[in-house]
């Protein structure tokens, strides 16, 4: 309805296509036409450089290893017919192609062939294909995670058999099992174990050393140190049962504990990998080519990487704008809101600038790139959201400074145990050494706080909320401040009608307005389409005025219009946005407002009643945002803010001492989602939003937020409770360790006890 851009004219007949007169055929009719894009960018050595890598055969020549994403798969028969088709093209080497995962790769001569020979020939059979810039970086995922999955089986696996050849020890008599027995079991235990220390426990073995190199040590020195030394005692103690490491053997324990921490860091991996994965397909939402006009007037389709200002750029409809500048030929609409937040389409006339990222909505249309590449706004947004990620928190500054003096505590004791036993007995002093390592290793305390919140965050999937990194619960639960971006938040992303106004009750001003807005696209149209009784009205002919609004002709002739003011020859009113006349009369005046999510307001007063302080913060005018915060009954509210603006309320919060918690769900909410101490976005929110959020709420539910912070508040005591009773067996451990009156067999089976119970109780927090 109030489409920018050249006018746009409809017949009579229902048709609602737009005419243009290039390209009206001699029906009358414009052909719904879509030219197929131009390929020659793909073959650009800058655009090349971004999906194509290098490699040298054994014979000398130099090809290229481009990697495709493929659409329109549905079986694994596709993958034939696509591996055939690249193959038929001259110069291509190798091709491969996964339906799983919908990749290409092809191997090619770039003297007999270019890139877009190869996305053409995937056309042409019948599917569609697009160069895959983030295949390095997704290959390399690849492969961490298949190694971190491989470690984490072996470990499993070999601690199941060696726990089976353990168990005849645990539960025999001395008279039921043979001491030749007894070392044939002990010799398949160490066999298992090899792989666990050689390959499963590579990780913690290689961060250990990597500290020490550093000159700083981690938890990966105590954990590196007692598996060393348990496999390296219990070898001794297979091998020669009478010498000086004693005949007990303690493969179950160091096989179950490498499973144990494995389990623990392959679940903190998957949670980066799709937070990573997330954040590329944000980053793809700039087009990779751009149509340039040249000065001769003809147009080229380049890589954006080669746009410099100046330089001009036709923007089709329904295409992200590639670079900040301003517009030179037409008008239009665009979408802002991944940039802004605001949720309505904003007017674009001829000179109005435009940024990197928006959509363009309304015409075909013409800018001059003014910043391009790392300058526009986009980048500068995720520039922010970058610096924001490596400033890390202060309660994690807190847990540094303490680990350190913990770990050389464990060191110590173990150390000075060892000592002491050495010259009361020297065959003892070993294993104090051991029994002290394995009963203050991390294995209860490393898993009283992931497993509860491990469990917690599997109840809150069930509810739609989907944790990204565990220990964010912990900020959840104790937050004082909620800062909760507006659109798409707390409100749909399409407006309501609110205000209804008649002054003619001899017409049916409701029904002529329904029927009139159906011919527009505009999301206000959209809305009075919806809200009002069809009346099934036939136009004679509708003409669609940019920015301004529709006019009509009914079946007895009688022009209405149906969009702003001036253009329906009313007066302004603050509360309307929309205005019908007939025939230059005012009849009927519609007012809009933004429509509260289900909850929003529930959700609200909850965070309220719990002591939480909970401030609006939006993009939209002031005056928009302080109407939302007196519906919702919030006091706190900051309009018109920019992404900065919000990054620095929330900085100004923490550092007046607060834990802050950030909902949001646009690209201008990804800087402050990553700064606040806990953040969390809206399922159907910006993907770049999604990625840097600790949580999405998958439901879109306001209320599942205070869902969320209550199931945290409880994690939160189970951690405790866990925390407690692991301090205190290792409180009552150590000390008999010390003395010499634990063996390493007990301390295993404590160990494991110990764990076991804060596994049980972890539990608890998913129900």
């Amino acid at each position: 309805m109030f489409e920018a851009g050249s006018e746009t004219t409809y017949s009579g007949d229902g048709d609602r296509r737009p005419r243009s007169p290039a390209s009206m055929s001699l029906t009358g009719i414009a052909p719904v036409q879509q030219a197929a894009p131009s390929l020659a960018a793909v073959d650009d050595p800058l655009e090349q450089a971004r999906f194509t890598r290098w490699v040298q055969e054994s014979d000398g020549v130099r090809l290229g290893e481009s990697a495709l994403q493929v659409s329109g798969m549905y079986c694994a028969a596709c993958t034939g017919i696509i591996e055939n088709a690249l193959r038929a093209v001259d110069g291509v080497r190798e091709a491969r192609v996964s339906a799983a995962a919908q990749r290409a790769t092809v191997r090619w001569d770039p003297a007999r062939t270019q890139p877009s020979a190869l996305i053409a020939a995937i056309r042409a059979a019948g599917y569609d294909a697009v160069p895959d810039a983030a295949a390095p970086a997704r290959e390399m995922r690849r492969a961490e995670h298949r190694a971190a999955l491989w470690r984490l089986f072996v470990a499993s696996f070999c601690a199941m058999q060696v726990m089976m050849f353990a168990t005849p020890s645990y539960v025999a008599g001395p008279a039921d099992f043979s001491m030749e027995m007894r070392q044939l079991l002990n010799w398949g235990s160490w066999v298992l174990s090899i792989p666990v220390v050689l390959f499963s426990a590579g990780p913690f073995f290689r961060g250990a050393w990597r500290g020490l190199r550093s000159g700083r040590i981690g938890m990966d020195v105590p954990v590196a140190i007692g598996v060393a030394v348990t496999f390296v005692a219990s070898t001794g103690a297979t091998f020669d049962p009478a010498g000086v490491f004693g005949h007990e053997v303690y493969f179950d324990s160091l096989t179950m504990f490498v499973s144990f921490l494995l389990g623990g860091r392959y679940l903190e991996l998957r949670a980066r990998h799709r937070a990573a994965a997330a954040l590329e397909g944000a980053l793809a939402r700039l087009p990779e080519t751009a149509q340039r006009l040249e000065a001769d007037g003809s147009t080229t389709e380049v890589s954006v990487q080669r746009l410099v200002a100046g330089d001009r750029v036709r923007v089709a409809l329904g295409q992200a704008f590639p670079a900040d500048g301003a517009l030179v030929d037409g008008a239009t609409q665009a979408d802002e809101s991944l940039l802004t937040g605001e949720s309505v389409a904003v007017d674009k006339p001829l000179g109005a600038a435009v940024v990197a990222g928006s959509l363009n909505l309304g015409a075909p249309v013409t800018m001059l790139v003014e910043r391009a590449g790392a300058d526009t706004r986009y980048e500068a947004i995720v520039s922010m959201m970058r610096e924001a990620m490596s400033q890390r928190p202060a309660l994690a500054r807190v847990a540094d400074r303490w680990a350190v003096p913990f770990l050389w505590t464990v060191l110590l004791l173990a150390a000075g145990g060892a000592a002491v036993w050495s010259v009361i007995d020297p065959s003892r002093a070993i294993w104090v050494a051991v029994s002290v390592l394995i009963v203050t290793c991390p294995c209860a305390l490393s898993l009283a706080a992931p497993a509860t919140m491990v469990a917690a965050a599997g109840g809150l999937a069930r509810r739609g909320v989907l944790l990204q990194r565990l220990d964010a619960l912990e900020d959840l639960a104790r937050a004082e401040r909620v800062f909760i971006d507006k659109t798409g938040t707390l409100t749909e992303d399409r407006p309501a009608l609110a205000v209804t106004r008649v002054f003619d009750e001899s017409v049916d001003a409701l029904g002529h307005a329904a029927s009139l807005a159906a011919w527009s696209r505009h999301p206000l149209s959209q809305t009075l389409a919806a809200a009002l009784p069809a009346s099934g009205r036939i136009w004679q002919s509708v003409e669609e005025v940019a920015g301004e609004g529709l006019r009509g002709v009914d079946g007895d002739g009688v022009p209405w219009c149906l969009g702003r003011a001036a253009f329906a020859g009313a007066a302004e009113r603050d509360e309307v946005q929309v205005w019908l006349s007939r025939d230059g009369k005012p009849v009927a005046a519609f007012g809009f407002d933004e429509l509260l999510r289900p909850g929003a307001d529930d959700a609200v007063r909850a965070l309220q009643a719990a002591g939480v302080r909970v401030t609006l913060l939006s993009g939209d005018a002031p005056a928009r945002a302080a109407r939302l915060a007196a519906r919702l009954g919030l006091d706190s509210f900051v309009g018109g803010a920019r992404p900065e603006d919000k990054l620095a309320a929330v900085a100004a919060a923490q550092r007046a001492g607060d834990r802050v918690v950030m909902v949001g769900d646009g690209v201008n909410d990804a800087p402050v989602l990553a700064r606040a101490d806990v953040s969390l976005a809206m399922g159907q929110g910006a993907l770049v939003a999604r990625a840097q959020a600790d949580a999405v709420l998958a439901s879109n539910r306001p209320l599942d937020l205070v869902t969320a912070r209550c199931v945290a508040a409880r994690a939160m005591r189970i951690v405790r409770q866990n925390m407690i009773w692991a301090a205190a067996y290792n409180a009552a451990c150590i000390p008999l360790a010390l003395v010499g009156w634990l063996p390493p067999w007990a301390a295993g089976l404590g160990m494991a006890g110990s764990s076991l119970f804060v596994v049980l109780n972890a539990l608890r927090a998913g129900r």
